[in-house]
């Protein structure tokens, strides 16, 4: 098993996660992976690439959970390449209802893993190693009705700047934030067709777009640090033309 270049994807049995470990796999890195309640999926993926792709289930907003990973994956792999954090969650949390509970579930995925993760792996990350963080255009635009989810994206972002620089010059640190990589499930065609009616384009994204947004942060961007990559089909610029 090569050291060389090892990254870990966290949820990364579905959706966009998916799609990161199989562009990575397939540019010849071998992929650690979180996963949650996607067994089935899991394994299946891990299939797909034998003895390259390796899944490991963590609950991410257990920090005893996040450190046990962190020690798994040092007994098992001498040095990691890079940290893809892309495990989110995306519950609706109107703000007449939002309570300190549900704030915290929230930010608990979506910004403390990413962070202390990110602190956890440091060392084990080797020289001229990335971390990319999957945001979203909504860290930047409000949603209404998303309060917990637009500030914890928002915070991502700002972390991903601060990262950059606590952990330069040995480990690079970016974002992409996507627009509509791929609907959540249950829209319908009408609410489809109203969010790509913002957009300058007319057409959403893919996970496989993002996947190699990914790539090109994580392994070819050797002088890009503490920037954010928007995938949004020009929505933010739309919006700011409005």
């Amino acid at each position: 098993m090569s050291a060389t270049r090892v990254v870990l994807v966290t949820g990364g049995g579905r959706r966009v996660g998916r799609a990161i470990v199989e562009e990575l796999a397939r540019a010849g890195v071998e992929v650690a992976f979180t996963y949650l309640t996607a067994a089935q999926e899991a394994e299946a993926l891990a299939a797909a690439f034998p003895g390259q792709v390796f899944p490991f289930r963590c609950e991410l907003a257990d920090p005893a959970q996040r450190q046990a990973l962190a020690e798994e994956l040092r007994r098992r792999f001498p040095s990691l390449f890079g940290l893809v954090n892309n495990a989110a969650v995306f519950p609706k949390t109107p703000f007449s209802d939002l309570t300190p509970e549900t704030f915290r579930q929230v930010m608990a995925v979506n910004l403390e893993a990413p962070l202390f993760l990110a602190q956890a792996l440091a060392a084990q990350l080797s020289e001229g190693g990335a971390i990319v963080n999957i945001a979203d255009i909504y860290g930047q635009l409000p949603l209404p009705g998303y309060t917990a989810y637009v500030l914890s994206k928002a915070c991502l972002l700002a972390a991903t700047k601060q990262l950059a620089v606590e952990l330069a010059p040995r480990i690079r640190v970016n974002a992409v934030a996507p627009g509509i990589a791929l609907f959540p499930e249950g829209y319908d065609a009408a609410k489809k067709a109203k969010l790509l009616s913002r957009t300058l384009l007319g057409k959403p994204g893919s996970p496989e777009e993002i996947a190699k947004a990914v790539r090109f942060l994580l392994l070819e961007a050797v002088t890009v640090t503490g920037q954010v990559l928007v995938v949004d089909g020009g929505r933010t610029v739309g919006q700011a033309a409005l």
